[in-house]
């Protein structure tokens, strides 16, 4: 007797990045920081350990809401932990969508956004980004019918216009790294008749972020990970900035310690060491440029990029994105290859140390070369 949902049944699931053994490959597919996070985590996760692990944690990670308060100038009840920004991003889901409902997304972007839809028993509406990864004005605009619906907008059957019920964008965007400007994600929330989700996994790169919308428009809810420019993913911690009377719906959905004590810890100690997070952004920013400059003179195209990665397209088909990706698989080096129905395909080649930046720009060098021999 099967007694699974249907639609889980149905569903593909979201699927991660390869995550090879330890030392068997150089990874720079999941966009994960090179670089050792701060002693100072280090140090908050051996007094933990030390003081004994019996005792459930804060159920709400008091200590972490307040260091991320006074960083980002709200009060401590802005402020929801999660564990990583996916748990966040689920919870926000849960709160906001049920079945047969309407969650937007743009298109090409997280894949995660559209599993979870599915899980809901709701419904993704993928709004293509337009060539130069701006967005249309129906990105704002309430859900289209079959006949009504703009070009590079996937259709839905069947929709009421008041059926959509929350809004993902990510900013910087994932795989493009691309940016929108805050005074357009303000005329996007300000349109919009549901809450905006400004997914800001890689904002630390970008150098600007959107928590002034939130104190601005109540619809405005930001997602953060510790994942990226704190260099814990591991350790699976993230937290969302929104209005109290969301934070106080959103609480009720969650799992009750969906933190432990060693990851609160933790993440409140990286997040206190400001100093740590803007040498290490500068860092990776810097080898970022070096990176989208080299794949643009081997003749990639190499949108700007704001976050800690670059998407790098071949401008015909005359060379395999696949075929690449396997090649430096071979020769140990991770990327990610990824295809997009109606849009094309490409790598997405996260910013690693220097050194294993220049070695995999080499291969890359080397592959080309070979196919011109």
């Amino acid at each position: 007797m099967n007694c699974v949902r249907e639609n889980i049944e149905a569903m593909a699931g979201y699927v991660p990045g390869e995550q090879p053994k330890e030392g068997e490959a150089v990874k720079l597919n999941t966009n994960e920081n090179p670089y050792r996070a701060s002693e100072k985590a280090y140090d908050a996760i051996r007094a933990v350990a030390d003081k004994g692990l019996s005792r459930y944690p804060n159920a709400v990670g008091a200590a972490f809401r307040e260091a991320a308060a006074n960083v980002y100038g709200v009060e401590p009840d802005w402020v929801m932990c999660g564990n990583g920004s996916d748990d966040i991003l689920t919870i926000l889901t849960r709160t906001f969508v049920g079945e047969n409902q309407i969650l937007r997304l743009p298109y090409p972007s997280y894949i995660l956004y559209k599993s979870l839809a599915e899980i809901q028993g709701a419904r993704s509406e993928e709004v293509f980004f337009n060539d130069d990864w701006s967005l249309p004005d129906y990105f704002a605009q309430k859900p289209a019918t079959t006949a009504t619906a703009p070009f590079r907008v996937a259709p839905l059957e069947n929709v009421d216009p008041n059926s959509l019920k929350l809004v993902y964008l990510p900013n910087p965007n994932s795989p493009s790294g691309t940016l929108l400007e805050k005074d357009a994600i303000a005329k996007i929330a300000d349109a919009l008749p549901c809450p905006l989700v400004v997914d800001e996994a890689y904002a630390d790169f970008a150098g600007q972020n959107c928590v002034e919308l939130v104190k601005e428009n109540p619809r405005v809810i930001i997602s953060r990970t510790m994942s990226k420019s704190y260099a814990l993913a591991g350790l699976r911690f993230g937290f969302m900035i929104a209005r109290p009377e969301i934070i106080e719906q959103t609480l009720k959905v969650k799992d009750s310690y969906n933190c432990d004590a060693l990851s609160i810890a933790a993440a409140t100690a990286a997040i206190q060491d400001q100093e740590w997070l803007a040498q290490t952004t500068q860092k990776i920013v810097a080898t970022r440029e070096r990176l989208a400059a080299k794949m643009r003179e081997l003749g990639f195209l190499v949108p700007e990029s704001h976050a800690n990665f670059t998407w790098n397209a071949w401008p015909t088909d005359e060379l395999s994105h696949e075929e690449l990706y396997l090649f430096l698989k071979r020769n140990g080096y991770l990327v990610r290859y990824m295809k997009y129905a109606a849009w094309g395909e490409g790598l997405r080649i996260s910013v690693g140390t220097d050194e294993d930046v220049d070695a995999c720009l080499a291969l890359v060098e080397d592959f080309l070369n070979g196919r011109r021999d």
